[in-house]
């Protein structure tokens, strides 16, 4: 299945260790996940060098080639909210996974569209166990 996976990059990296979990699963469980290459450390200096409007086009063509979108959004990150609000347009599912005791923006967890799920985990190893709960109900 062709997943988006979206986090914070120039908003903060805090979470980047829970990000590479996620996709490493998401990529050992046989995935497609063009985004994949955010998890990495050297995200930072790689999309620095990309035109911003290169960025639109490449992430606005994934989002529509995906089955869904799964996003961490401990970190705010104004690029993440636009994507799951543009994903939830397209009338993707959407996961939006958070750490325990993060506050997470009310546009989020109020949001009540039925293509949207939103949901607390303690480590790496339950939020992967929650988003292939999520992928497992998309099949």
């Amino acid at each position: 299945m062709n997943i988006y996976f979206a986090c914070s990059i120039t908003g903060g990296r805090e979470f980047e260790s829970v990000y590479q979990d996620l996709t490493a699963a998401l990529l050992a469980d046989g995935h497609d996940v063009p985004t994949a290459h955010l998890a990495e450390s050297t995200v930072v200096s790689l999309e620095a060098v990309v035109d911003p409007h290169e960025v639109y086009g490449r992430d606005v063509t994934w989002i529509r080639e995906a089955r869904a979108l799964v996003a961490e959004v401990s970190v705010p990150s104004h690029g993440v909210g636009y994507e799951i609000g543009f994903a939830l347009n397209e009338g993707k599912p959407v996961l939006c996974l958070f750490k325990e005791g993060r506050k997470v923006s009310k546009m989020i967890s109020g949001n009540p569209h039925p293509q949207l799920q939103v949901r607390v985990y303690r480590d790496s190893a339950q939020a992967i166990e929650l988003m292939r709960k999520f992928l497992g109900e998309l099949k």
